[in-house]
């Protein structure tokens, strides 16, 4: 063999081993594209399904999780407050197969009113409004009467109001304190939830409550504390509505009278993990400027308890690419650590984890009034429902939205109604 057949014979195999590096690069390239949600999801240390608080909007809620079952993707802790800390229990005190059922069950109690209307005329009523159109001042009609009946009556399983009223004379103690007694969802948690499972079982539980007397916000979480049916009754205590829950002599109201999302605190949590938080909002932080005395009354509700939806999650967003250029940072320095006068004060900041939010905000409907989050009736709350579900598979054909960001951009925010 010659000098330049074997120089040719060199350059061929170079050549054929860029074609097939080549080829191996798109071929992770094309692999990566078409992984779906679930195979993304499961490349994450952590899926959390994060669960904002909202009363009868949160059968929103439902309806993203029974979009994230079909879809296969597990998360493996459930965070919530108020109706979020609700649903969170369900979740968690259930195996995965049952969640979505035991989800409809519980739903289809809670929407129906103490004072039950005749089962012809519940169907009647949720087939009527299910055929208006969307611009009919009917639909808004409807929900008003399911919300005064809410206020009047109660729900079942749910609340009934206190007899007697707290302006009463003779009223004392909890009974002074608020409008409804929760004893009918206590009995409904505890026939709905397995607090075994969830003090037992693989996936990580959290809620959050406010401390009435200290005013501190205090999460109860099941990697440090055995939770039972109070926990969730105190996270979902919201005043004047109902009265605060004692847990081993401290007292406490729902968290969303502080904040209303548990983001932080799932991405705070030590030791930090490559995160996928699903994040699952009722209200929703952008609105139109009020045009009467009604719409101020939404739109105060709204702005109060989005706890500032987007630019909430956007600046633990920045938090985390801190810390995250803070830990690259330190990778330039000697001995690849800050000097000793700054260790102590930088290390403990960075961080090498990866964070990916995938955030769904509910769309408040142009007929739904301030009192969305108490018209609990059947039909809404299959409205409700159905929008969480479509949201969801919505941002199911994003598979890019779930795919981990890459180490050095370390932080990535999603959202189909940006």
């Amino acid at each position: 063999m010659t000098t330049r057949t074997r120089a040719a014979n060199s350059r061929g195999k170079t050549a054929a081993l860029r074609t097939r590096a080549a080829d191996i690069s798109t071929s992770k390239k094309s692999n990566k594209a078409a992984a779906s949600p679930a195979q993304s999801a499961r490349r994450y240390e952590t899926v959390a399904l994060v669960l904002q608080g909202g009363g009868a909007l949160g059968a929103y809620q439902c309806g993203v999780y029974e979009g994230l079952h079909a879809a296969s993707i597990r998360p493996d802790w459930f965070a919530g407050i108020s109706i979020g800390a609700i649903n969170a229990a369900i979740l968690a005190g259930n195996a995965p197969e049952h969640r979505v059922e035991r989800l409809r069950e519980f739903w289809n109690r809670i929407s129906t009113p103490a004072v039950v209307l005749p089962p012809p005329m519940q169907e009647w009523q949720s087939q009527w409004l299910s055929a208006l159109p969307p611009t009919s001042p009917l639909r808004e009609w409807i929900n008003s009467l399911s919300a005064m009946s809410a206020l009047w009556h109660g729900q079942s399983g749910f609340f009934v109001p206190r007899l007697p009223p707290p302006y009463a004379p003779l009223a004392s103690g909890a009974a002074a304190t608020s409008f409804y007694s929760t004893a009918p969802l206590k009995r409904t948690l505890e026939e709905f939830v397995d607090f075994g499972r969830i003090n037992n079982g693989a996936e990580r539980f959290t809620v959050g409550a406010v401390n009435v007397r200290s005013g501190n916000f205090v999460y109860f979480d099941n990697r440090k504390t055995k939770i039972r049916v109070e926990h969730v009754l105190a996270s979902s205590a919201l005043p004047p509505a109902f009265a605060a829950v004692e847990i081993d002599g401290e007292y406490y109201w729902d968290g969303g009278v502080v904040s209303n999302t548990p983001l932080e605190y799932v991405i705070e949590a030590a030791p930090r993990r490559d995160t996928l938080a699903l994040q699952v909002d009722l209200w929703s932080a952008h609105g139109k400027v009020p045009g009467n005395l009604a719409d101020v009354f939404e739109r105060q509700k709204d702005i109060q308890y989005s706890s500032r939806t987007r630019s909430g999650t956007d600046r633990v967003a920045e938090r985390q690419r801190l810390r995250l250029t803070l830990g690259q940072l330190a990778e330039q320095m000697p001995g690849k650590r800050f000097p000793p006068k700054l260790a102590h004060l930088l290390e403990p900041w960075t961080c090498s984890k990866l964070l990916n939010i995938v955030h769904l905000i509910y769309q408040a409907k142009s007929y739904e009034e301030q009192y969305k989050d108490y018209a609990f009736g059947a039909a809404t709350m299959h409205e409700h429902w159905a929008a969480g579900l479509h949201d969801m598979q919505r941002t199911l054909t994003h598979a890019d939205f779930f795919v981990p960001p890459a180490r050095d951009v370390g932080v990535a925010t999603h959202d189909i109604h940006r």
